[in-house]
């Protein structure tokens, strides 16, 4: 396994972003849950009633809720009695453990196997996610890092979304493969694996089209892409990326639905945190769809787009362990 350095090793200035980003979500939740314990000693039924109330409005979504006040539950009927001092690490644990661990969760750098190269990413998501910014930002990083990046602009549909992948692509210095507009996203990225390897690239990112509203039309054209992928690489694309907006709340969680029937994601992406109280849909989506969450991002800098790791987002979100 290769690994290397693309993420920030500076964890202070992570932790400042992640606690940043993630400001408005926490801001709302730690209010919220003062105000339910507010002259309680013990957790309670009002208490947990109250905590519910505070976790579906944060977008955590009502499945994952009921998950965790069950666990709660448990806690408290195994241990007795807890202290409204205690819920607010009872609810850090239980939320670190229902989160999907990712891969190597505790590197800091991504890692990718040395008998997968070029090592292919298709991106999905509906328009206006960050899908290309996402593609963009992660090119910038592996270039940095010493490796060879090419790009598939495979969302042909669209010619801001090709126009931007170009210019990041000139920004970043990874290679672009793009055709005509309205070219078949299929053929573009089969140009762009045969270039890759042709010319050892190391990584492949292909950006696909973001319409929803045809789901067979979008099942089979990405699993067109996928097939065509696998004539070049052998067990191509090695990763399937779905980019979601955390600030649509629980339009994501549909999104994150339609594609996971569409085509086989494995990993996600979750953009725009710092620009909403709905933070929680991370934990919602992570439960819900059993995809780890490998990327968040938490603003519009290069540096603002994370690894994820869950005690770090947990952390943030409900204070430091005491």
């Amino acid at each position: 396994m290769g690994i290397f350095t693309i993420f920030s090793k500076n964890k202070e200035q992570d932790n400042q972003v992640l606690d940043q980003g993630l400001s408005k979500t926490k801001t709302s939740v730690f209010s919220k849950l003062a105000r339910a314990i507010a002259g309680k000693s013990k957790v309670d039924a009002d208490v947990l009633d109250n905590l519910e109330e505070i976790l579906i409005t944060s977008d955590v979504g009502v499945d994952t809720t009921l998950r965790i006040i069950e666990r709660i539950e448990k806690r408290i009927e195994r241990d007795k009695y807890v202290d409204t001092n205690e819920l607010n690490n009872v609810l850090k644990e239980e939320i670190t453990n229902l989160l999907i661990k990712p891969d190597n969760e505790e590197a800091d750098d991504v890692v990718f196997p040395e008998d997968k190269k070029p090592y292919v990413i298709m991106v999905v998501g509906v328009n206006g996610v960050g899908k290309t910014t996402t593609i963009g930002k992660l090119a910038y990083k592996f270039v940095q890092s010493g490796k060879k990046v090419y790009l598939g602009a495979a969302d042909t549909f669209r010619a801001a979304a090709v126009e931007q992948l170009s210019i990041w692509g000139e920004r970043s210095g990874a290679t672009v493969i793009k055709q005509a507009m309205g070219s078949d996203p299929a053929s573009v990225a089969f140009d762009t694996l045969k270039s890759a390897v042709a010319n050892k690239a190391d990584v492949v990112l292909i950006d696909t089209a973001g319409r929803l509203h045809n789901k067979v039309g979008l099942m089979n054209e990405l699993t067109k892409i996928r097939d065509v992928m696998k004539k070049v690489v052998p067990g191509a694309p090695h990763e399937v990326l779905l980019v979601l907006d955390g600030s649509t709340g629980q339009n994501a969680f549909e999104q994150a639905k339609q594609f996971t029937l569409a085509t086989e994601v494995n990993t996600l992406a979750i953009t725009k945190l710092d620009g909403t109280a709905k933070g929680g849909v991370v934990i919602g989506i992570s439960d819900q769809f059993q995809i780890p969450v490998k990327y968040i991002g938490l603003g519009e800098g290069i540096d603002h787009l994370q690894l994820f790791n869950r005690r770090r987002y947990v952390n943030s979100l409900f204070g430091k362990d005491e």
